[in-house]
Protein backbone atom coordinates (compact mmCIF):
# COMPACT_ATOMS: atom_id res chain seq x y z
CA UNK A 1 0.00 0.00 0.00
CA UNK A 2 1.15 3.40 -1.04
CA UNK A 3 2.50 6.12 1.91
CA UNK A 4 0.22 8.28 1.06
CA UNK A 5 -3.53 8.26 1.85
CA UNK A 6 -5.44 6.24 -0.56
CA UNK A 7 -7.10 7.47 -3.73
CA UNK A 8 -10.62 7.64 -3.85
CA UNK A 9 -10.78 7.05 -7.70
CA UNK A 10 -14.42 6.08 -9.67
CA UNK A 11 -13.96 5.02 -13.04
CA UNK A 12 -16.04 5.60 -15.93
CA UNK A 13 -16.41 3.53 -18.84
CA UNK A 14 -19.48 1.98 -21.42
CA UNK A 15 -18.88 -1.24 -21.10
CA UNK A 16 -16.57 -3.92 -20.06
CA UNK A 17 -16.53 -6.23 -22.67
CA UNK A 18 -13.75 -8.03 -23.75
CA UNK A 19 -11.33 -5.31 -25.58
CA UNK A 20 -8.21 -3.87 -25.15
CA UNK A 21 -8.76 -0.85 -23.27
CA UNK A 22 -11.23 -2.51 -21.22
CA UNK A 23 -8.57 -5.12 -20.24
CA UNK A 24 -6.23 -2.33 -19.44
CA UNK A 25 -8.81 -0.69 -17.30
CA UNK A 26 -9.40 -4.51 -15.54
CA UNK A 27 -6.02 -5.04 -14.30
CA UNK A 28 -5.11 -1.53 -13.34
CA UNK A 29 -8.51 -1.15 -11.24
CA UNK A 30 -7.20 -4.30 -9.50
CA UNK A 31 -4.00 -3.28 -9.04
CA UNK A 32 -4.82 0.10 -7.49
CA UNK A 33 -7.12 -1.73 -5.52
CA UNK A 34 -4.11 -4.58 -4.25
CA UNK A 35 -2.59 -1.59 -3.34
CA UNK A 36 -5.14 0.18 -0.98
CA UNK A 37 -6.53 2.66 -2.92
CA UNK A 38 -11.21 3.13 -2.79
CA UNK A 39 -11.42 1.91 -6.12
CA UNK A 40 -14.97 1.89 -8.23
CA UNK A 41 -16.32 1.29 -11.73
CA UNK A 42 -18.81 2.93 -13.14
CA UNK A 43 -20.38 1.20 -16.93
CA UNK A 44 -23.04 2.02 -18.63
CA UNK A 45 -24.25 -1.29 -19.82
CA UNK A 46 -23.99 -4.11 -16.75
CA UNK A 47 -22.66 -7.44 -17.40
CA UNK A 48 -19.50 -8.72 -19.00
CA UNK A 49 -16.74 -10.86 -18.35
CA UNK A 50 -14.12 -8.26 -17.33
CA UNK A 51 -17.19 -6.91 -14.57
CA UNK A 52 -17.23 -10.62 -12.99
CA UNK A 53 -13.56 -10.45 -12.81
CA UNK A 54 -13.54 -6.90 -11.10
CA UNK A 55 -16.18 -7.52 -8.60
CA UNK A 56 -14.12 -11.67 -7.86
CA UNK A 57 -11.11 -9.42 -7.25
CA UNK A 58 -12.97 -7.21 -4.75
CA UNK A 59 -13.57 -3.90 -7.08
CA UNK A 60 -17.41 -2.69 -6.88
CA UNK A 61 -18.88 -2.29 -9.96
CA UNK A 62 -21.80 0.03 -10.75
CA UNK A 63 -23.95 -0.65 -14.19
CA UNK A 64 -26.03 2.70 -14.93
CA UNK A 65 -28.29 0.38 -16.52
CA UNK A 66 -28.63 2.55 -19.92
CA UNK A 67 -30.51 0.87 -22.52
CA UNK A 68 -29.13 2.52 -25.18
CA UNK A 69 -27.27 5.26 -26.70
CA UNK A 70 -30.40 7.63 -26.25
CA UNK A 71 -30.95 6.47 -22.85
CA UNK A 72 -29.39 9.73 -21.30
CA UNK A 73 -30.96 10.93 -18.50
CA UNK A 74 -31.90 8.47 -15.94
CA UNK A 75 -28.22 6.85 -16.04
CA UNK A 76 -26.49 10.24 -15.68
CA UNK A 77 -28.92 10.54 -12.35
CA UNK A 78 -27.47 7.46 -10.81
CA UNK A 79 -24.20 8.80 -12.17
CA UNK A 80 -24.82 11.99 -10.08
CA UNK A 81 -25.93 10.78 -6.85
CA UNK A 82 -23.08 8.18 -6.80
CA UNK A 83 -20.49 10.97 -7.53
CA UNK A 84 -22.39 12.66 -4.83
CA UNK A 85 -22.41 9.68 -1.79
CA UNK A 86 -18.45 8.97 -3.52
CA UNK A 87 -16.86 12.21 -3.11
CA UNK A 88 -14.22 11.27 -5.52
CA UNK A 89 -10.68 12.33 -5.85
CA UNK A 90 -10.68 11.40 -8.91
CA UNK A 91 -12.99 11.00 -11.65
CA UNK A 92 -11.08 8.82 -14.14
CA UNK A 93 -12.59 8.46 -17.66
CA UNK A 94 -11.62 5.46 -20.40
CA UNK A 95 -12.44 6.31 -24.28
CA UNK A 96 -13.61 9.68 -25.25
CA UNK A 97 -17.41 9.33 -24.36
CA UNK A 98 -16.43 7.95 -20.74
CA UNK A 99 -13.67 10.95 -20.88
CA UNK A 100 -16.90 13.11 -21.49
CA UNK A 101 -18.89 11.88 -18.72
CA UNK A 102 -16.18 12.56 -16.26
CA UNK A 103 -16.36 15.91 -17.06
CA UNK A 104 -20.23 16.33 -16.61
CA UNK A 105 -20.17 14.37 -13.22
CA UNK A 106 -17.59 16.61 -11.96
CA UNK A 107 -20.83 19.12 -11.52
CA UNK A 108 -21.77 17.02 -8.98
CA UNK A 109 -18.49 16.94 -6.73
CA UNK A 110 -16.68 20.04 -8.10
CA UNK A 111 -13.46 19.61 -5.85
CA UNK A 112 -13.23 15.75 -8.03
CA UNK A 113 -9.95 15.85 -10.19
CA UNK A 114 -10.81 14.79 -13.99
CA UNK A 115 -8.56 12.32 -15.76
CA UNK A 116 -8.70 11.38 -18.78
CA UNK A 117 -7.57 7.42 -20.37
CA UNK A 118 -6.76 8.28 -24.27
CA UNK A 119 -6.49 5.34 -26.52
CA UNK A 120 -7.95 6.28 -29.76
CA UNK A 121 -5.62 6.68 -32.73
CA UNK A 122 -6.25 8.44 -36.37
CA UNK A 123 -7.58 5.81 -37.94
CA UNK A 124 -10.07 4.98 -35.20
CA UNK A 125 -11.35 8.50 -35.38
CA UNK A 126 -11.79 8.20 -38.88
CA UNK A 127 -13.77 4.99 -38.22
CA UNK A 128 -16.49 6.57 -35.90
CA UNK A 129 -19.98 6.61 -36.61
CA UNK A 130 -21.29 10.06 -37.20
CA UNK A 131 -22.03 10.39 -33.49
CA UNK A 132 -19.21 8.77 -32.18
CA UNK A 133 -17.11 11.59 -34.63
CA UNK A 134 -19.36 14.16 -32.88
CA UNK A 135 -18.06 12.58 -29.29
CA UNK A 136 -14.42 13.15 -30.72
CA UNK A 137 -14.43 16.67 -31.57
CA UNK A 138 -15.95 17.65 -28.37
CA UNK A 139 -13.63 15.66 -26.26
CA UNK A 140 -10.59 17.69 -28.36
CA UNK A 141 -12.23 21.20 -27.93
CA UNK A 142 -13.01 20.62 -24.16
CA UNK A 143 -9.73 18.37 -23.43
CA UNK A 144 -8.55 21.62 -21.69
CA UNK A 145 -10.40 21.09 -18.72
CA UNK A 146 -9.73 17.89 -17.59
CA UNK A 147 -6.39 17.79 -15.08
CA UNK A 148 -4.86 15.26 -17.05
CA UNK A 149 -4.94 13.19 -19.66
CA UNK A 150 -3.14 9.73 -20.28
CA UNK A 151 -2.26 8.54 -23.01
CA UNK A 152 -0.80 4.68 -23.66
CA UNK A 153 1.43 5.49 -26.82
CA UNK A 154 3.44 8.54 -27.65
CA UNK A 155 2.05 8.56 -31.22
CA UNK A 156 -1.11 8.61 -29.85
CA UNK A 157 -0.28 11.49 -27.34
CA UNK A 158 1.09 13.57 -30.76
CA UNK A 159 -2.11 12.61 -32.25
CA UNK A 160 -4.49 13.82 -29.64
CA UNK A 161 -1.64 16.91 -29.16
CA UNK A 162 -2.20 17.97 -33.21
CA UNK A 163 -6.15 18.09 -32.08
CA UNK A 164 -6.18 20.53 -29.27
CA UNK A 165 -5.47 18.25 -26.73
CA UNK A 166 -2.68 21.11 -24.13
CA UNK A 167 0.54 19.59 -24.42
CA UNK A 168 1.75 20.37 -20.70
CA UNK A 169 -1.35 17.75 -19.35
CA UNK A 170 -0.92 14.61 -21.81
CA UNK A 171 1.68 12.39 -20.58
CA UNK A 172 2.20 8.41 -22.27
CA UNK A 173 1.89 5.73 -19.95
CA UNK A 174 2.43 2.49 -21.73
CA UNK A 175 0.02 -0.58 -21.29
CA UNK A 176 0.76 -2.96 -19.61
CA UNK A 177 1.13 -6.91 -20.38
CA UNK A 178 0.09 -9.70 -17.51
CA UNK A 179 2.81 -12.11 -17.60
CA UNK A 180 1.49 -14.30 -15.38
CA UNK A 181 -1.21 -15.28 -17.55
CA UNK A 182 1.63 -14.36 -20.95
CA UNK A 183 4.49 -16.80 -20.17
CA UNK A 184 6.75 -18.74 -22.77
CA UNK A 185 4.67 -22.71 -22.91
CA UNK A 186 6.72 -24.86 -25.74
CA UNK A 187 3.92 -27.76 -24.88
CA UNK A 188 0.96 -25.78 -25.41
CA UNK A 189 2.76 -24.17 -28.54
CA UNK A 190 3.17 -27.77 -29.75
CA UNK A 191 -0.15 -28.50 -29.25
CA UNK A 192 -1.58 -25.41 -31.06
CA UNK A 193 0.91 -26.12 -34.25
CA UNK A 194 -0.67 -30.21 -34.13
CA UNK A 195 -4.27 -28.40 -34.17
CA UNK A 196 -3.49 -26.18 -36.96
CA UNK A 197 -1.62 -29.39 -38.99
CA UNK A 198 1.83 -27.79 -39.05
CA UNK A 199 4.79 -29.85 -38.91
CA UNK A 200 6.82 -29.44 -35.36
CA UNK A 201 10.01 -28.31 -36.83
CA UNK A 202 8.79 -26.00 -39.78
CA UNK A 203 9.35 -22.57 -39.39
CA UNK A 204 5.74 -20.50 -38.54
CA UNK A 205 5.34 -16.59 -39.18
CA UNK A 206 2.04 -15.64 -37.84
CA UNK A 207 -0.17 -12.41 -37.55
CA UNK A 208 -2.86 -11.93 -34.95
CA UNK A 209 -4.97 -9.05 -34.92
CA UNK A 210 -8.31 -8.17 -37.06
CA UNK A 211 -8.79 -8.00 -40.82
CA UNK A 212 -8.65 -4.57 -41.43
CA UNK A 213 -6.70 -2.57 -44.17
CA UNK A 214 -5.26 -0.75 -41.09
CA UNK A 215 -3.35 -4.48 -40.27
CA UNK A 216 -1.97 -4.46 -44.03
CA UNK A 217 -2.76 -8.09 -44.23
CA UNK A 218 -2.08 -7.67 -47.96
CA UNK A 219 1.68 -6.43 -47.42
CA UNK A 220 1.78 -9.52 -45.06
CA UNK A 221 0.42 -12.06 -47.69
CA UNK A 222 2.56 -10.65 -50.18
CA UNK A 223 5.84 -11.32 -48.34
CA UNK A 224 4.45 -14.74 -47.57
CA UNK A 225 4.67 -15.26 -51.47
CA UNK A 226 8.42 -14.06 -51.22
CA UNK A 227 9.98 -16.09 -48.29
CA UNK A 228 7.70 -19.29 -49.51
CA UNK A 229 9.99 -19.23 -52.59
CA UNK A 230 13.29 -19.45 -50.44
CA UNK A 231 12.10 -21.07 -47.00
CA UNK A 232 9.54 -23.73 -48.86
CA UNK A 233 9.31 -25.78 -45.72
CA UNK A 234 7.50 -21.95 -44.09
CA UNK A 235 4.01 -21.62 -42.60
CA UNK A 236 1.92 -18.80 -42.44
CA UNK A 237 -0.89 -18.37 -39.92
CA UNK A 238 -3.76 -15.38 -39.85
CA UNK A 239 -5.39 -15.04 -36.65
CA UNK A 240 -8.43 -12.73 -36.32
CA UNK A 241 -11.61 -12.00 -38.00
CA UNK A 242 -13.04 -9.12 -39.97
CA UNK A 243 -15.87 -7.44 -42.47
CA UNK A 244 -16.74 -10.34 -45.11
CA UNK A 245 -16.17 -8.25 -48.41
CA UNK A 246 -12.61 -7.57 -46.62
CA UNK A 247 -11.85 -11.48 -45.84
CA UNK A 248 -13.28 -12.36 -49.26
CA UNK A 249 -10.58 -10.02 -51.11
CA UNK A 250 -7.43 -11.53 -48.89
CA UNK A 251 -8.72 -15.12 -49.57
CA UNK A 252 -8.36 -14.23 -53.33
CA UNK A 253 -5.36 -12.41 -52.93
CA UNK A 254 -3.63 -15.39 -51.00
CA UNK A 255 -4.62 -17.68 -53.42
CA UNK A 256 -3.71 -15.77 -56.27
CA UNK A 257 -0.14 -15.88 -54.80
CA UNK A 258 -0.25 -19.41 -54.02
CA UNK A 259 -0.49 -19.74 -50.43
CA UNK A 260 -3.57 -22.10 -50.01
CA UNK A 261 -1.06 -24.88 -49.10
CA UNK A 262 0.89 -23.44 -46.22
CA UNK A 263 -1.56 -20.62 -44.56
CA UNK A 264 -3.78 -21.29 -42.46
CA UNK A 265 -6.54 -18.65 -41.78
CA UNK A 266 -8.06 -18.86 -37.63
CA UNK A 267 -11.01 -16.91 -36.33
CA UNK A 268 -9.87 -15.39 -32.44
CA UNK A 269 -8.93 -17.48 -30.63
CA UNK A 270 -9.79 -17.38 -26.57
CA UNK A 271 -6.03 -19.23 -25.70
CA UNK A 272 -4.16 -16.75 -27.50
CA UNK A 273 -1.11 -17.53 -25.41
CA UNK A 274 -1.35 -21.12 -26.81
CA UNK A 275 -1.26 -19.19 -30.10
CA UNK A 276 1.75 -16.96 -29.70
CA UNK A 277 3.73 -20.35 -28.26
CA UNK A 278 3.10 -21.88 -31.55
CA UNK A 279 4.80 -18.90 -33.51
CA UNK A 280 8.57 -18.47 -34.21
CA UNK A 281 8.07 -15.16 -35.35
CA UNK A 282 4.82 -12.49 -34.74
CA UNK A 283 4.54 -9.89 -37.60
CA UNK A 284 2.65 -6.71 -37.13
CA UNK A 285 2.57 -5.48 -40.37
CA UNK A 286 0.12 -2.12 -39.78
CA UNK A 287 0.07 0.36 -42.68
CA UNK A 288 -0.70 2.86 -40.43
CA UNK A 289 -2.24 4.42 -36.82
CA UNK A 290 -1.42 1.68 -34.93
CA UNK A 291 -0.49 2.70 -31.17
CA UNK A 292 0.83 0.18 -28.46
CA UNK A 293 -0.08 -2.61 -29.99
CA UNK A 294 -0.66 -5.55 -27.33
CA UNK A 295 0.10 -8.20 -29.62
CA UNK A 296 3.54 -7.31 -30.10
CA UNK A 297 3.73 -7.24 -26.28
CA UNK A 298 2.03 -10.27 -25.59
CA UNK A 299 3.72 -12.02 -27.58
CA UNK A 300 7.21 -10.78 -26.39
CA UNK A 301 5.98 -11.99 -22.97
CA UNK A 302 5.83 -15.32 -24.26
CA UNK A 303 9.13 -15.54 -25.61
CA UNK A 304 8.43 -15.02 -29.46
CA UNK A 305 10.76 -12.69 -31.16
CA UNK A 306 8.94 -9.69 -33.28
CA UNK A 307 8.87 -8.22 -36.81
CA UNK A 308 7.03 -4.99 -36.97
CA UNK A 309 6.32 -1.88 -39.03
CA UNK A 310 7.63 1.38 -38.04
CA UNK A 311 4.18 2.51 -37.62
CA UNK A 312 3.04 3.98 -33.86
CA UNK A 313 4.69 2.82 -31.10
CA UNK A 314 5.51 -1.06 -32.04
CA UNK A 315 9.39 -0.19 -32.98
CA UNK A 316 9.83 1.34 -29.33
CA UNK A 317 7.48 -1.65 -27.81
CA UNK A 318 10.57 -4.46 -29.49
CA UNK A 319 13.70 -2.20 -28.47
CA UNK A 320 16.52 -4.23 -29.61
CA UNK A 321 14.87 -7.48 -29.27
CA UNK A 322 13.07 -8.04 -32.42
CA UNK A 323 13.60 -6.05 -36.34
CA UNK A 324 11.68 -3.15 -37.74
CA UNK A 325 11.51 -2.45 -40.90
CA UNK A 326 8.84 -0.02 -43.42
CA UNK A 327 5.37 -0.01 -43.85
CA UNK A 328 4.09 -1.25 -46.92
CA UNK A 329 7.54 -3.18 -47.99
CA UNK A 330 6.52 -6.68 -48.63
CA UNK A 331 10.44 -6.86 -49.84
CA UNK A 332 11.59 -5.70 -46.95
CA UNK A 333 9.42 -7.47 -44.60
CA UNK A 334 10.24 -10.70 -46.00
CA UNK A 335 14.20 -10.27 -45.49
CA UNK A 336 13.11 -9.58 -41.98
CA UNK A 337 11.91 -12.80 -41.74
CA UNK A 338 14.84 -14.49 -42.59
CA UNK A 339 16.96 -12.49 -40.48
CA UNK A 340 14.26 -13.27 -37.49
CA UNK A 341 14.68 -16.68 -37.76
CA UNK A 342 18.30 -16.66 -36.42
CA UNK A 343 18.23 -13.99 -34.85
CA UNK A 344 19.92 -14.32 -31.41
CA UNK A 345 20.09 -11.69 -28.74
CA UNK A 346 18.45 -9.85 -25.75
CA UNK A 347 15.16 -11.55 -24.59
CA UNK A 348 12.13 -10.05 -25.52
CA UNK A 349 10.71 -11.50 -22.44
CA UNK A 350 12.78 -9.86 -20.29
CA UNK A 351 12.19 -6.00 -22.03
CA UNK A 352 8.33 -6.58 -21.40
CA UNK A 353 9.04 -7.51 -17.43
CA UNK A 354 11.11 -4.08 -17.65
CA UNK A 355 9.46 -1.95 -19.35
CA UNK A 356 5.61 -2.91 -19.95
CA UNK A 357 4.34 -5.23 -17.22
CA UNK A 358 1.10 -4.67 -15.38
CA UNK A 359 3.36 -3.78 -12.23
CA UNK A 360 4.73 -0.87 -14.08
CA UNK A 361 1.43 0.38 -15.38
CA UNK A 362 -0.05 0.14 -11.96
CA UNK A 363 3.02 1.76 -10.69
CA UNK A 364 2.86 4.73 -12.92
CA UNK A 365 -0.58 5.50 -13.26
CA UNK A 366 -0.69 5.17 -9.36
CA UNK A 367 2.54 7.98 -9.67
CA UNK A 368 1.01 10.27 -11.93
CA UNK A 369 -2.72 10.63 -9.72
CA UNK A 370 -0.49 11.07 -6.36
CA UNK A 371 1.44 14.26 -8.85
CA UNK A 372 -1.76 15.23 -9.55
CA UNK A 373 -3.20 15.38 -5.64
CA UNK A 374 0.05 17.30 -4.78
CA UNK A 375 0.22 19.63 -7.45
CA UNK A 376 -3.48 20.40 -6.72
CA UNK A 377 -2.70 20.64 -3.27
CA UNK A 378 0.15 23.44 -3.92
CA UNK A 379 -2.39 25.59 -6.02
CA UNK A 380 -4.74 25.48 -2.72
CA UNK A 381 -1.74 25.98 -0.56
CA UNK A 382 -0.49 29.17 -3.07
CA UNK A 383 -4.04 30.54 -2.87
CA UNK A 384 -4.49 30.09 0.58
Amino acid sequence: MSRSPPLNVLFIVRSLGFGGAERQLTELAKGLHRRGHRIAVVVYYGGGALARELTAAGVEVLALGKRNRWDLIGPFGVLTREVRRRQPEILHGYLPDGNLLALLARRAWPSARVVWGVRASNLEAGHYDWLGATVFRASCTLARRADLAIANSEAGRHYHVGRGFPEDRIVVIPNGIDLGRFRPDPEAGARQRSAWGIPETAPVIGIVGRLDPMKDHETFLSAAARFGSRVPEAWFVSIGAGETSYVAHLHRLAASFGLERRLRWVPPQEDVTAVYNGLDLLTSSSAFAEGFSNVVGEAMACGVRCVVTDVGDSALVVGDTGIVVPPRDPGALCQAWERGLELRGPDPRTRIEWEFSVERLIERTERALLGLRSAHGAVESRSA
